[in-house]
């Protein structure tokens, strides 16, 4: 067993065979500077990890859900001072580091498995989008709330999820800004595997095992058969995102997110 390596947001470690990176920053696991920060540390280190690992296991253990995107209060209190132009420019690289990380995770030749529940919207969904199995208990609740800001989801979500899904549950997602619960993911093919409630991670952890059985040489060329990695749409979707985001009404959306008493004001 590798030591685990724990960061202010997440944590990892690998045991036999497997590699395991747990999401715990409260109060949901938003993607700000720092979880950036630590994911970037991460897959710095995964080429290592995973030359003795065939599987990869990401899961949270923040009570309400798996991750609710992005940080969306650091984003507007670190862009209401910049001018128009250096908040573009800010997101673009913060777009870029991202695609970065879920890029790596994408075309890791590992196995990858998302453990999830409750909470998973926006950036989280696109985090659990790059896994090549979803497993959700089904208390799971899946969206893109970008629509009610002016926005368009921005980590990759909607290239992958095109790749996984028909168009007809793409648009519903995406142009509805409204929730999918867990049995409807499953039954339209989101989900792989759909368990009890807190039931996400013994779950994945037993597919896992599944995986460790089989040639790691025949699963890497089976991925990378079925599981292209759409690169053009990914730079794309930077670009769309970009040009959204300069527009007035997306600065009104932030600050009515961040001026909402609501406690879970993503919520649909």
């Amino acid at each position: 067993m590798t030591d685990i390596v724990k960061t202010e947001t997440l944590s990892w470690s690998r045991m036999d065979g497997v590699i395991e990176l747990e999401l715990h920053r409260a109060p949901a696991n938003e993607i700000g500077s720092q979880t950036l920060a630590d994911l970037e540390a991460f897959v710095a280190v995964l080429p290592d990890l995973q030359n003795e690992a065939s599987a990869l296991l990401i899961q949270s253990s923040i009570a309400a859900g798996f991750c609710a995107g992005a940080d969306l209060r650091e984003l507007y209190n670190t862009g209401k001072s910049m001018e128009s132009n250096d908040r573009v420019d800010g997101v673009r690289d913060f777009l870029n580091r991202i695609h970065a990380v879920l890029n790596a995770i994408d075309e890791s030749p590992l196995t990858t498995i998302a453990a999830v529940h409750g909470t998973t919207f926006g950036g989280g969904f696109e985090l659990a989008l790059v896994c090549d199995l979803i497993i959700a208990d089904k208390m799971t609740r899946f969206c893109f709330p970008e629509l009610r800001l002016g926005l368009i989801p921005g980590f990759g979500g909607i290239p992958r999820l095109k790749r996984d899904l028909g168009n007809a549950v793409v648009r519903d997602l995406l142009l509805t800004g409204r929730s999918m619960n867990a049995t409807k993911a499953a039954q339209v093919g989101l989900v792989s595997q759909l368990v009890g409630e807190g039931k996400s991670l013994v779950a994945a952890r037993s597919t896992a095992r599944q995986i460790l059985k089989f040639d790691k040489g025949t699963s890497i060329a089976a991925k990378r058969f079925v599981k292209p990695i759409p690169h053009a749409e990914l730079r794309e979707e930077i670009e769309i995102f970009c040009d959204l985001f300069s527009r007035p009404a997306v600065e009104a959306g932030l600050r009515r997110f961040v001026e909402s008493e609501d406690p879970y004001p993503y919520l649909p």
